[in-house]
């Protein structure tokens, strides 16, 4: 049995010092997990207003350490500067889920229940981390909200004022989507790019839709490519395959599937359904 370990352990060792993806991969300085997670909620706590105020200065000197744990103190800094910013566009984000959904009852309902303020006000944190050129960071801190919500944002993503995620379970927005204000999505909706056959030459080159102000896509509507424009105050219906731009004020929508139903006698005793 040793003979066999050793003969796998040589193997492994091997394929190690072999410079693959992998063993590339773990030569690299990364930012521990666990330390972008703690940042993450104390900078979601800050925005949320789910810290004392009359301990805001404290805790922002508390915050401001737990950035500059994970990425450079001058880009932590900033970091801290934007969260005014950040935390009024929380707050649009709010006051757009409250007026866009009249299942919500109170804004409080809103923030400490509905997955579309977790997984925004996330993507608005670690968008800041993308533009500071933290990416690593800002792919983590987004994939936390993926695990929670089921609402994948990549931070690369320019998402305008007043957005709301309804349900949000598998929606998807790449990372150069822009996104206008007063946007509306539900679940099930995907803005992604093309299989892009120039792999990594596609990086930086817009691969992603454009939604402009005031357009609502429904359940399960895909919409690709970066050329692909849907207009403001544009309506796409549920189910739709788009691939090509959509004038203003215009609705999408798939015909109906026939449907067929066909009656049976109700069942006799012991028959079951």
């Amino acid at each position: 049995m040793s003979d066999r370990i050793a003969k796998v352990a040589a193997r492994l060792r091997s394929l190690r010092e072999g410079g693959d993806a992998v063993s590339q991969a773990a030569k690299e300085t990364l930012p521990y997990k666990r330390r972008v997670h703690d940042a993450l909620g104390a900078l979601r706590a800050l925005v949320t207003d789910d810290t004392p105020t009359a301990q805001l200065d404290s805790d922002l000197h508390v915050v401001e350490g737990l950035v500059a744990a994970i990425v450079p103190f001058e880009k932590a800094t900033r970091l801290i500067e934007e969260l005014p910013a950040i935390r009024s566009s929380v707050a649009m984000d709010v006051e757009a889920a409250y007026e866009k959904d009249p299942s919500a009852t109170s804004y409080g309902q809103i923030i400490m229940a509905f997955p579309s303020i977790l997984a925004v006000a996330t993507h608005r944190i670690a968008h800041v981390f993308y533009q500071l050129d933290e990416k690593v960071v800002a792919r983590v801190m987004a994939e936390d909200a993926h695990r929670a919500t089921g609402i994948d944002i990549n931070p690369g993503a320019r998402i305008g004022r007043y957005f709301f995620v309804d349900h949000g379970t598998g929606v998807v927005i790449g990372e150069t989507c822009i996104i206008g204000d007063r946007v509306k999505l539900y679940h099930g909706v995907t803005l992604a790019a093309f299989s892009n056959a120039k792999g990594r030459g596609d990086a930086g080159v817009q691969r992603h839709p454009t939604l402009e102000d005031d357009v609502t896509i429904y359940p399960n509507a895909t919409i690709l490519g970066g050329e692909t424009v849907i207009g403001e105050g544009s309506v796409i219906g549920g189910n739709v395959w788009l691939t090509e731009s959509v004038p203003p004020y215009t609705r999408v929508t798939v015909e109906s599937p026939k449907l067929e139903m066909h009656r049976k006698r109700p069942p006799q005793l012991g028959e079951g359904i």
